[in-house]
């Protein structure tokens, strides 16, 4: 009777255990890390996350908070009805030079676990950023003025990647000259 009794019990705690709903059963993620690449330094960028009601009940998010002062994050507020989507959004201030490695944690209303989001990227300095988002190319301006006749004619030529140009008077290198303008 004892290990009848055991049993019984045994088996209503295992059943107890694994009816707890789990975040990965009620919600679904587009994506659980949001990767912002390079980001200029002071220039905010946003992340939202796409959250779907994967459950039969209208799905409540409690709460998006960030585990750091330097994300703000903002989230649906009424609930998300079962097949449709809200939404998860997380601004980071950019204002640290640096890789980006930021969580969220994300609480569903009536599950127990916790489910973390993150981000990630990178922060540039803003003239590194600029020569990144440029492919890595200058643009060099050229300005040759030439006067005929008592009439002036300025002519201005602007290439991508860095030329020096050299004149040369009599056999004698005079100018050795590279303008670069980011």
């Amino acid at each position: 009777m004892k290990k009848l009794l055991f049993s019984l019990l045994a088996f209503t705690f295992a059943t107890a255990v694994s009816a707890q709903k789990k975040a990965d059963d009620v919600a679904k993620l587009n994506t659980e890390t949001f990767d912002f690449g390079k980001v200029k330094q002071n220039v905010p960028p946003t992340a939202t996350f796409i959250v779907t009601n994967i459950g039969t009940e209208p799905l409540i998010i409690e709460t998006a908070s960030p585990t750091c002062q330097c994300t703000i994050s903002d989230f649906t507020k009424e609930p998300i009805a079962p097949g449709k989507t809200g939404y998860i959004k997380a601004t980071y201030t950019a204002a640290s030079l640096g890789p980006i490695h930021k969580t969220l944690t994300v609480k569903f209303a009536g599950v127990d676990e916790i489910k973390q989001i993150n981000l990630a990227g990178e922060v540039l300095e803003p003239a590194a950023f600029d020569t990144w988002a440029s492919g890595g190319k200058t643009t060099t301006e050229q300005t040759t003025v030439k006067i005929k006749d008592n009439k002036v004619k300025t002519e201005t030529k602007a290439t991508t990647g860095v030329i020096n140009k050299t004149k040369v008077k009599k056999g004698k290198k005079v100018v050795d000259k590279s303008v670069v303008k980011k």
